[in-house]
């Protein structure tokens, strides 16, 4: 549904590039996508097959039965007074990969682009070869969820309570596509509008909904105290904490003009991240770019996600909050929202 709208408005984007109207940007977007046409997804058709492919899937290579899952955030929705549009359906299968690229002088969500799935990591390695040649810092990135689709794909390959909050999340998406942050978010994607706030804050809410929303439903539904074992008490790394500083730090090289530097650094953090157990493929400005548009996530730097836990303290409601959010169309929106009287 959501995938629709995209290629409804990319119409419009598709007609500028042909009458001449092309920026700087969207010259360099067109050769990226000249570099990896043969990996890249073909939005329209692949939107067809998955509308048209019987029914939803939603069994998991976990244990646990998720053949309830749409009708379950249904009814906790419905119970928080959330209005239940679009439907809820979900597929549990391997969402397409997400090439995000960054200028190397700065951390910027510049470009991303939809590929196939299943790509080995070698292939991964590839096409960020040939986008890094153009002096940029590109990352393919595994998604654990996909809302621009409908239904909506999760990977199964994650534990049950990451699965029930990105179905939550992408169907928060699709819900959000039909309110004015949601849509703006629409239109930036199409770089016909853009407004790097606007994705931040648009994530971040969906990230909000995906929490209160998918705890009550994993809770009530599929949590089994008898697997919740308290390790013992011990010296355990921060990575938030980790993250965070590499972030602050690389920002820092980066506004001194020290590039090479910064990503040597970045390196160096990522071997140390990986001797803590935590798997990071490739750590780089696109890998900030893509981290820092969910406010909540450790590599983020905005505000958003701070300042939309301030407001969310004056409704005792989520379905008030989100409505007040939702129909918001820049950060200034929300500094207003903060400073102003609460509603």
């Amino acid at each position: 549904m959501v995938a629709i709208l995209l290629l409804c408005l990319g119409c419009q984007a598709l007609d500028s590039v042909q009458r001449g109207h092309v920026s700087g940007q969207q010259e360099l977007s067109i050769k990226i996508r000249n570099e990896i046409k043969s990996y890249a997804l073909d939005l329209a058709a692949w939107e067809v097959n998955n509308l048209v492919s019987a029914g939803d899937k939603v069994a998991a290579k976990e244990v646990t039965d998720f053949s309830s899952l749409p009708g379950n955030i249904s009814e906790v929705l419905i119970a928080e007074n959330i209005t239940v549009f679009p439907q809820v359906r979900v597929k549990l299968v391997e969402p397409p990969l997400l090439l995000v690229i960054s200028p190397r002088d700065r951390i910027v969500y510049y470009d991303r682009v939809l590929l196939i799935q299943g790509l080995s990591v070698d292939v991964m390695a590839q096409i960020e070869g040939k986008v890094d040649a153009l002096d940029l810092s590109s990352l393919v990135v595994p998604l654990g969820g996909f809302g621009a689709a409908y239904p909506a794909l999760v990977s199964p390959d994650m534990a049950p309570a990451h699965i029930v909050n990105a179905a939550v999340e992408e169907w928060a998406h699709q819900y959000l596509a039909f309110k004015p942050l949601g849509f703006l978010y629409l239109v930036d994607s199409l770089g016909l509008r853009q407004d790097p706030d606007v994705i931040v804050m648009n994530e971040t809410l969906a990230g909000m909904i995906a929490q209160e929303i998918g705890d009550k439903v994993y809770e009530h539904y599929y949590s089994n105290p008898e697997s919740q074992v308290n390790s013992p008490g011990q010296a355990v790394f921060d990575f938030n904490k980790e993250m965070r500083e590499t972030r602050h730090k690389t920002n820092s090289l980066l506004a001194a003009g020290r590039i090479a530097e910064a990503e040597r650094y970045m390196e160096s953090r990522r071997i140390d991240f990986n001797r803590q157990g935590y798997k990071i493929r490739k750590l780089n400005q696109a890998y900030f770019a893509f981290h820092g548009i969910y406010g909540q996530d450790p590599g983020a730097v905005s505000p958003v996600y701070r300042d939309m836990l301030k407001l969310r303290k004056n409704y005792a409601d989520l379905a008030g909050f989100i409505d007040k959010i939702s129909g918001m169309t820049s950060y200034k929106d929300l500094e207003k929202a903060i400073n102003g009287p609460a509603d």
